[in-house]
């Protein structure tokens, strides 16, 4: 029997399965969906056997006047709680444990390390369906084939055509046509049961994602490896069977994907399955595409896009080994796997895997606990490793692997700083950067320019007394989105209809102040009008198969111009783009936040990968006004592992991560002054046992107000917590985080805590 304990610092047991002489005498310890850090003690359900209780059952409880479904931790003899004042659990919802035990520890070594309630955990971590009740079973479904006798000669059909056209299609799926794809196969269902009483069709129940195993794993033929891409592999492999950390770190268009493509290949044929990772769910269908190519396999693909019904029979396959390869964004990486053997992260640097809300967890950092627990290797791929990443494998923890040649043989971009000061900007455009866009599309080839400002202008000005759009909830400006007509607020999500006077004079100059990916797209077509424009951000993808059909256009090769954010930067392989341009460079050199430089890096870098992947020779122009920044210099002269040493050394001298870790508590209320209020009774108790437990190394920083004090409506303040060590940065937080349920001033704020947060904003 194992033991461990909850976010409460409570020791709970896990076991296979609990047994006690008489049911009466047990008593039900479960999660429960709520923030308190705390496990529910319950009756059990009236006639419940003590031999069927499991830890991860789910059973339906009373509270208060509502019902919820807890999670079963485990199975005590006594409780806290009077007797008089136990509840009866309602019912048991599974015959046994949905999740398997590798689930159920990874769940509670998160709740653990980002001290989260362990209830709420395990409902971030289990598909909705299940949440609701759900039963954990994959779904039944009619799938109709021909008999093994089945001939399209058979006489009975001569008078028959569309009997004898039904049959055939169904001829070529051997395995089987499923009832809801039969339209799609223009299939008629009554030529089927026709064909079913001439006993030439036969129809089977079987499970939804269950089809048989292929006799080969591969659909179309592997790319040959060059030397490091070889390396790499046979490094990894050798890790197979085990937990080793590979840090893939390869330049833009080296080929990263191609080994992951035949490390799973082998994962494959080793009876294993494969989890990848990807940081955005519009890489999805592009990936998705890729494997299904590559092979016969059956795979998952999880993400925010998908109906709770896909997802939930997504988690069973997985769960129950009948998809082979799971592929998702950062909530796949709860999905279980009955046969787990390999764990890929793509893009390891990028912080969507860092969730923002509830359960603050890092998918690349859990994911590499999940990996040592189920004693697999996991691959942590990118072009631009972050700093941790670098420092880990540095200090021996990963195998770093390097992939210094582009595929093909490919040439990587030549950079280019374009010093635009006293330079006219024509929406953000310098005129030397419009001529060579004019070469690339003369030349038969494409561009891109990136802008990481979504929208048409930053704010509006009137130009007669200075009114700014700001927001009415937030301490920041709306953005300009030209046509909608409305001023957004892209922090808080309120809108308004753009004005046409100024509510302040009543002037009607009203301007639009700097360049969004709106205005480069609106202007770049007037400049071009022969290619088409094409804009990528989060308003032009919105729409269901947006980025799909824009992916096909590019792809097709023809002369055309992309304006995007950073979603450009991730994956996408533009093999026609020749020259990228960078409209702004300079956001990053300004920042207070320390990771600021290392995200510009990252961008940059990332952007300009996209150029010359094929064999044309690619070309990046930054635009800035500080073109001889050392950082600016560095990077595009030495290249990114230079600038990540220098950032290493710095942080290192700063004392900054990963030379220390960090914890951040934010507080926010509607009354100014409150959120402050509670924080400093927080750093009170924390001083306390500070010195109650004697911990060295530990620093408390605040409170101070947010860098954005007021945000849709909320005034907001944060207390920072530093510590050379990991160990007694989490003895404080575990039991701090119990004392601070207990603080009467915490009630009228919404608090939370970040470990290991990537925004300190």
């Amino acid at each position: 029997m194992q033991a461990a304990r909850d976010a409460g610092g409570r020791r709970v047991k896990i076991a296979a399965c609990f047994w006690s002489p008489r049911v009466s005498d047990l008593i039900l310890r479960l999660a429960l969906p709520s923030p308190l850090r705390r496990l529910f003690d319950y009756l059990p359900p009236a006639g419940t056997l003590p031999d069927a209780l499991q830890p991860g059952m789910r059973v339906r409880v009373p509270f208060g006047r509502r019902e919820l479904i807890g999670i079963l931790v485990e199975v005590a003899e006594h409780s806290e709680v009077p007797a008089d004042k136990l509840k009866p659990a309602l019912q048991l919802l599974d015959g046994q444990s949905p999740v398997p035990p590798a689930f159920f520890s990874l769940c509670l070594w998160a709740a653990q390390y980002y001290q989260h309630s362990l209830g709420d955990t395990l409902s971030w971590a289990l598909p909705v369906l299940l949440r609701q009740g759900e039963p954990a079973e994959a779904r039944q479904e009619r799938f109709w084939s021909a008999t093994a006798d089945a001939r399209l000669d058979d006489p009975r059909l001569n008078r028959a055509p569309r009997q004898r056209e039904a049959l055939q299609t169904l001829a070529q799926h051997p395995h089987g046509v499923a009832h809801a794809l039969l339209s799609k196969l223009l299939l008629n269902k009554d030529s089927l049961e026709l064909l079913r009483e001439k006993g030439l069709v036969e129809v089977e129940v079987r499970r939804h994602a269950s089809a048989p195993r292929p006799t080969s794993w591969l659909a179309q033929p592997e790319l040959p490896l060059n030397p490091e891409q070889r390396s790499a592999v046979e490094a990894i492999r050798s890790g197979f069977g085990g937990f080793t950390a590979f840090l893939l770190a390869g330049v833009t268009g080296s080929g990263k994907t191609e080994v992951y493509l035949q490390l799973i290949r082998e994962t494959l044929e080793a009876g294993k399955q494969a989890l990848v990772l990807i940081p955005e769910i519009n890489l999805g269908p592009q990936t998705l595409a890729r494997f299904e190519r590559r092979f016969n396999a059956r795979i998952a693909l999880l993400h925010s896009g998908i109906n709770d019904r896909e997802r939930l029979d997504a988690w069973l396959a997985a769960r129950d080994g009948e998809a082979d390869i799971i592929i998702g964004t950062r909530s796949a990486l709860f999905t279980p796997m009955l046969r787990p053997g390999l764990i890929i992260i793509d893009e390891e640097h990028d912080a969507s895997y860092k969730q923002q809300e509830g359960l603050r967890y890092h998918a690349r950092d859990l994911a590499l606990v999940r990996a040592r627990q189920e004693q697999v290797p996991i691959v942590l791929g990118s072009a631009t490793p972050s700093l941790e990443s670098l420092h880990n494998a540095h200090a021996g923890r990963y195998a770093m692997l390097r992939l210094t040649q582009r595929a093909g043989g490919a040439q990587p971009p030549r950079f280019l700083r374009l010093d635009v000061k006293s330079r006219a900007l024509d929406s953000g455009i310098s005129g030397p950067l419009q001529q060579a866009i004019g070469q690339t599309l003369k030349a038969g080839q494409q561009v891109l320019v990136f802008l990481n400002r979504r929208g048409f202008a930053p704010t509006l000005l009137c130009h007669d007394c200075g009114w700014l759009s700001e927001c009415p909830r937030c301490d920041a400006r709306m953005t300009v989105h030209q046509r909608s007509r409305e001023l957004r607020c892209h922090h808080c999500g309120h809108s308004e209809r753009q004005p046409s006077n100024c509510p302040t004079c009543n002037n009607v100059d009203l301007r639009p102040v700097g360049a969004g990916t709106e205005r480069a797209e609106e202007r770049l077509a007037i400049l071009f009008p022969d290619v088409p424009v094409l804009r990528v951000d989060r308003d032009s993808t919105a729409r269901k198969d947006a980025m799909s059909t824009l992916y096909t256009t590019v792809q097709r090769g023809e002369p055309c111009i992309l304006v995007g954010t950073q979603m450009l930067a991730k994956g996408h392989h533009f093999p026609r783009v020749t020259l990228v341009a960078i409209l702004d460079a300079d956001g990053g050199l300004f920042s207070a936040d320390f990771r600021a430089s290392e995200r510009m890096a990252q961008l940059i870098v990332q952007v300009a990968g996209r150029a010359g992947r094929a064999e044309e020779p690619g070309k990046v122009i930054i635009q800035s006004h500080l073109a001889d920044h050392p950082l600016l210099v560095q990077l595009t002269e030495q290249g990114y592992f230079a600038f990540a040493e220098q950032a290493l050394s710095e942080r290192r001298g700063a004392g900054l991560p990963p030379f220390c870790h960090l914890a951040l508590l934010r507080a926010e209320a509607h009354k100014p002054g409150q959120a402050e209020g509670f924080l400093d009774e927080a750093c009170t108790e924390a001083e306390q046992l500070l010195s109650d437990f004697k911990l060295h190394g530990v620093e408390l920083l605040g409170p101070i107000p947010a860098p954005m004090e007021r945000r849709a409506g909320r005034y907001r303040a944060q207390l920072l917590i530093q510590a050379n060590a990991r160990a007694p940065l989490h003895r404080l937080l575990s039991t701090w985080m119990q004392r601070l349920e207990s603080l009467p001033t915490g009630r009228a704020v919404r608090w939370s805590l970040d470990v290991d947060p990537i925004d300190l904003f």
